[in-house]
């Protein structure tokens, strides 16, 4: 009789076996975290867009009183875009695409600025966005890409 021994190779030949790349941290949960956080960013956004398209007396001030003189229904259907497309973007940063950490990264810049021209209105809602936009902008810059490599 003939021993076969085991089918099974005597050195590991999986991916992990011979990865070079770095293991992921503890930041994969911040970039999943950033990612839900953009995803809720862009439904309040719409939120928002939507609440200056359907009621103008909803805000703190007129529309004069905003740092870009536009009315509210510009406003609305600036938020409900930007709210739209950041809700997209996060979408695409929790399956770990590249690009959509790459548009997530502009967008959160775009939506900060967003919320600085129109603070006037929403005071605490602007300096809560603007801190969210920051933590969103570095766990994807920095970490982003341990996310597509945990998922492999």
């Amino acid at each position: 009789m003939t021993d076969t021994g085991s089918s099974r190779p005597d050195l590991d030949t999986t991916r992990v076996a011979y990865s070079t790349a770095p293991e992921p941290t503890a930041w994969v949960g911040w970039v999943v975290f950033a990612a839900f956080l953009m995803m809720l960013n862009g439904f309040i956004q719409m939120l928002e867009g939507l609440m200056a398209l359907l009621n103008d007396d909803y805000y703190h001030v007129t529309s004069r009183g905003l740092a870009v003189s536009v009315n509210y229904t510009t406003w609305g259907w600036v938020h409900l875009f930007l709210g739209a497309v950041i809700l997209a973007a996060g979408f695409g940063v929790l399956a770990g695409n590249l690009l959509a950490r790459s548009v997530g990264v502009v967008l959160a810049g775009i939506n900060a600025v967003v919320a600085l021209l129109f603070i006037e209105a929403a005071p605490f809602w602007g300096i809560l966005l603007i801190t969210v936009d920051v933590l969103v902008i570095y766990a994807l810059t920095v970490h982003g890409r341990e996310l597509r490599d945990a998922s492999m």
